[in-house]
């Protein structure tokens, strides 16, 4: 084992999850907007994009941790070597139109298979994925650009695989973006003139494509406070003539690269608009509808930080096991006193063997969240879109599953990786394995794109209370309908799922009357609230995955038999290890008081 090879992929759980569980071939593909993909072809694509992934990408992996993205401190950013080589393999060989619909030269994957490429991406070196945004925001130039926009900017972004970021955050607002003071000036038509410093710009500037598209959010002058008075402006590194030709450089500069402690090779910029140069950009669309616009980029993102943690927690967990079959050490526990016992492999001990199931739990459990998730988008596309009426309720279960994914996801898998490298011992904390690496670049994922506890409050307030609870309510009674269909076999998980419920009903109840009292319940209970749905929803989703291999495993032979035993085994410890959690977690909130917001700031 080595870094260089270091990325273990499951296809096999990817598959199992797209095509026996949720059964794509049946809902997704072939229909609407993925009328040109069959099963083979989904499943041909996604082997062939993990040839690429772990030929090109997973290489680069530790050199690019190494040697980082350099700054030469003249608005310039280098690239690692094996980045590049990562990203001319992806791009020459077509790869990016699995993100791409039809419209747009794409393959016209359903999000089912996208993201299920996007983890194989993420687990092979997840410093690289940002820099190919570019798929993601000539989508969005496409949906809400003028034509005389997409004329400028479509075909140039897909032919010559231009670079694109989000430009949200400033140094004195952080994740409070409606605080920023970013100013656009108009000048004539939808041109106008950007001042101001963004921070935290993930690849703000990097040597591999001719153009760099950002995304600014910025507030026009006589605009009102707050996100609402933010517009969201086409700001290119080098300015794009009418007629879609490249102009002079832009005045947004990169002036500085943050030195982090993972994703090195992943460029976070600062970016300064407009100080010696006029930084020019375009009024996307000529609305002034700026949130609403980038929120289509957030939730992406959202997905796509979740998406990375749990493809990192895969891998980690599947180098791990690898590492514990071969690694001799100790005497069977029941033959410790047997001074003359063998040495068994570290998988015989029973800590070890815990260690292993709960990686394996998890990781598959989140895949699972991930794809079911990802099959809710694939349905919001066939019903007519975001937005469409005949997608609402689609629509709001999407939404109230991002916060799950991306906080929870995040959180969780920071923990998990720590038990990684327990299973290493010693040898995990040094380079020679990837699992040290692992943990920084993953930290990163419960920070950037809205922190864990942003996310719980966007769950309690947004996702849930806009609609009174009715999205939570119905998703819930997804859960127990399944819970009642459970064979007899699967006992133990109905009874779990039934109490874990119960517990969550409690736990919204509590807090209804407890916001009455302050909102300040909901700021010290929060996370446990988001922490709470989702290991649920995991466990429900585990459990249905148990049902589909319980009707397979007995008439399974050789690696399908063990596999769905592993599915069985997954699901049974879940149940037992893990959602009887959710009593104490309801305790703790019923409990809660407000002790810590009365106690003077200098007692601490």
């Amino acid at each position: 084992m080595t870094t260089v090879d270091h990325y273990k992929p499951n296809l096999r759980d990817t598959f199992f999850q797209l095509f026996e569980v949720l059964e794509i071939q049946k809902t997704s593909l072939g229909k609407g907007p993925f009328s040109a993909m069959d099963e083979d072809t989904a499943r041909a694509s996604l082997e062939g994009f993990l040839e690429v992934m772990q030929s090109a990408w997973a290489p680069a992996f530790a050199p690019g941790d190494r040697e980082g993205a350099v700054f030469d401190g003249k608005g310039n950013v280098k690239l690692p070597a094996g980045y590049k080589k990562a990203l001319d393999a992806y791009f020459s060989g077509g790869w990016n139109k699995l993100e791409l619909p039809e419209s747009l030269g794409g393959y016209g994957a359903p999000p089912t298979v996208q993201w299920s490429a996007f983890e194989l991406m993420a687990g092979a070196n997840p410093s690289v994925c940002f820099y190919v945004l570019g798929n993601v925001m000539v989508r969005i130039i496409d949906q809400f650009g003028t034509d005389a926009q997409k004329k400028r900017y479509v075909q140039n972004m897909l032919d010559g695989h231009w670079g694109a970021t989000m430009v949200l955050t400033e140094p004195g607002a952080g994740s409070d973006v409606g605080a920023g003071t970013t100013k656009a000036t108009h000048v004539a038509g939808d041109e106008y003139h950007l001042e101001g410093v963004k921070r935290f710009i993930t690849n703000g500037d990097f040597d591999h494509p001719a153009n760099i598209v950002h995304m600014v959010l910025a507030r026009p002058e006589g605009a009102g406070p707050g996100t609402k008075g933010l517009s969201l402006f086409i700001v290119p590194k080098f300015w794009v003539e009418a007629d879609g030709s490249i102009g002079a450089r832009n005045g947004a500069v990169v002036t500085q690269v943050e030195h982090k402690m993972g994703i090195k090779g992943s460029a976070t910029c600062e970016l300064t608009l407009g100080d010696g140069a006029p930084c020019r950009g375009l009024l996307l669309g000529e609305v002034h509808q700026g949130i609403a616009q980038m929120f289509h980029v957030i939730e992406y993102a959202r997905m796509g930080v979740g998406t990375k943690s749990m493809a990192t927690l895969s891998t980690a967990y599947l180098n791990a096991l690898e590492y514990t079959r071969v690694r001799k050490q100790g005497a069977d526990l029941a033959k410790q006193m047997d001074k003359a016992a063998p040495r068994v492999e570290i998988i015989r001990h029973p800590d070890v063997r815990r260690m292993l199931m709960l990686q394996k739990a998890f990781a598959e459990g989140l895949r699972a969240v991930v794809l079911w998730t990802a099959s809710i988008q694939d349905q919001v596309a066939i019903s007519g879109g975001h937005g469409n009426e005949s997608s609402r309720q689609l629509d709001a279960l999407n939404d109230l599953m991002l916060p799950l994914i991306k906080g929870y996801g995040s959180e969780k898998v920071y923990e998990l990786l720590a038990v990684s490298l327990q299973c290493f011992g010693g040898s995990g904390y040094c380079e020679d394995y990837p699992i040290e690496q692992y943990i920084r670049d993953q930290k990163i994922d419960s920070l950037y794109e809205g922190t864990t506890h942003i996310q719980a409050l966007d769950l309690f307030f947004r996702k849930i209370g806009r609609d009174r609870g009715a999205t939570l309510t119905a998703l819930v009674g997804q859960i127990a309908k399944t819970a009642a269909g459970l064979p007899a076999e699967l006992g133990v998980e109905k009874a779990a799922l039934e109490a874990a419920i119960g517990d969550v009903q409690g736990i919204m109840g509590a807090m209804m009357g407890k916001l009455g009292q302050s909102v300040y319940h909901v700021g010290f209970q929060g996370n446990r609230i988001l922490f709470a749905l989702a290991e649920l929803v995991i466990g429900w989703r585990l459990a249905v995955s148990a049902q589909v291999a319980h009707g397979k495993v007995g008439s399974a032979t050789g690696e399908d038999k063990a596999f769905y035993r592993g599915k069985l085994a997954a699901a049974r410890f879940y149940a037992k290890n893990v959602l009887p959690g959710l009593a104490l977690t309801r305790k703790l909130i019923e409990a809660g008081d407000l002790e810590l917001m009365e106690l003077p700031d200098d007692s601490w």
